[in-house]
């Protein structure tokens, strides 16, 4: 009998003894998640902050030009700010832009890139030429709506609320066109058909873009400025092509299912 107790009591001791083991193996389990988790979310800030920088420093001189059109008190002295635009437009802000949608393309897809600085300077480099001529496309349809704009602002408010809704239509059309050519290969002139027939056939992408969008830079804007030079473009580039590449997979999804009807 007293054998018999002092075995139990080992057995139990043992049971004691593993109990701290386990408990411990939980918490390492805890800590390599959490450190995961931060490994991961340090990761995407990065991301999103050193392409937005090198976008956002790209384009200063652009900023300050339209900033300096909404907010000139006189038409003839906004006017005088548009001659900068022909330049900058296409040679800086539509090819930064698109090698920033191409290379946020490349995060959604998981595809790998050795540096991010190298990924995106290679796609401002591989398609400048290309950027460069859609963007003199899209400049030219961007000023006169800015010139129009400009004339009507202090108008008869029927015909600016018009040319607004023209120029939120205008603005989904360029987020369209920019996903469209870094997701496909196409001419500049298959790019904008196939904007246009997107933006205006399918309102609740095109809702989306808007919304987030506007909600996206009315923050930065007005509450958290620090956004605008190291988040808002980026996170605006994420949005905007995740909505569109859904949309395009329903799409693809359907073609494939027709055929096999």
């Amino acid at each position: 009998m007293h054998l018999h107790k002092n075995t139990s009591l080992k057995e139990l001791e043992k049971e004691r003894s593993s109990e701290p083991i386990l408990a411990g193996g939980n918490d390492m389990r805890d800590a390599s998640g959490l450190t995961e988790t931060l490994y991961i979310a340090t990761e995407w800030i990065m991301r999103f902050s050193v392409i937005n920088i090198f976008w956002f420093v790209l384009n200063i001189p652009v900023f300050f030009t339209i900033s300096s059109i909404f907010l000139g008190d006189s038409e003839s002295g906004a006017l005088i700010y548009l001659l900068p635009l022909v330049i900058l437009l296409p040679g800086l802000f539509f090819p930064s832009t698109a090698a920033m949608f191409a290379t946020v393309r490349e995060w959604i897809l998981k595809k790998d890139q050795s540096s991010l600085t190298k990924a995106y300077f290679s796609h401002l480099k591989d398609n400048y030429r290309k950027s460069f001529a859609s963007g003199l496309v899209l400049m030219a349809i961007w000023l006169v709506w800015i010139v129009d704009f400009t004339f009507v602002k202090n108008g008869i408010d029927l015909l600016r609320t018009a040319f607004a809704v023209i120029g939120l239509i205008l603005f989904v059309f360029t987020i369209n066109f920019l996903s469209l050519g870094a997701h496909y290969q196409m001419q500049n002139k298959a790019l904008m058909r196939n904007a246009f027939f997107i933006t205006v056939g399918n309102p609740l992408l095109s809702l989306f873009i808007l919304f987030s969008n506007f909600s996206l830079f009315y923050v930065s804007a007005t509450e958290l400025l620090f956004l605008l030079p190291l988040f808002a473009g980026t996170i605006s580039a994420f949005l905007s092509f995740l909505a569109f590449y859904r949309f395009t997979l329903k799409v693809e999804k359907k073609a494939l299912d027709s055929k096999e009807i």
